[in-house]
């Protein structure tokens, strides 16, 4: 089975776990069998036409699958994946605060 790293905004719907156990031959079947097993999982990370939603990032042993064969990517039995949400966000420019320097 494959380990599956859990962002922590998806971990309400893993009871917690910052790991847990998947099976698939493809990355597609491993969401499926999250979502089999924390139903929700697959509409936190996959959009309306079962892509993998813009932003989050999902990698089978630290190789992005958007450069691979994306939710078609095998994964092997030892594998591990690791989804991540993208992460926006920083600090604005003094100029962009209003203060002139």
């Amino acid at each position: 089975m494959a380990t599956v790293r859990v962002p922590a905004p998806l971990r309400r719907l893993t009871s917690e776990q910052r790991l847990v156990k998947a099976t698939g031959k493809t990355l597609s079947e491993v969401v499926r069998d999250l979502e089999r097993q924390f139903p929700g999982f697959a509409a936190r990370v996959l959009d309306n036409d079962g892509k993998v939603l813009s932003f989050v990032n999902i990698f089978v042993d630290n190789e992005d699958v958007r450069f691979l064969q994306g939710l078609q990517t095998p994964v092997r039995e030892d594998a591990e994946v690791a989804i991540i949400p993208a992460m926006a966000g920083g600090t604005l420019s003094l100029r962009e605060k209003g203060i002139r320097g």
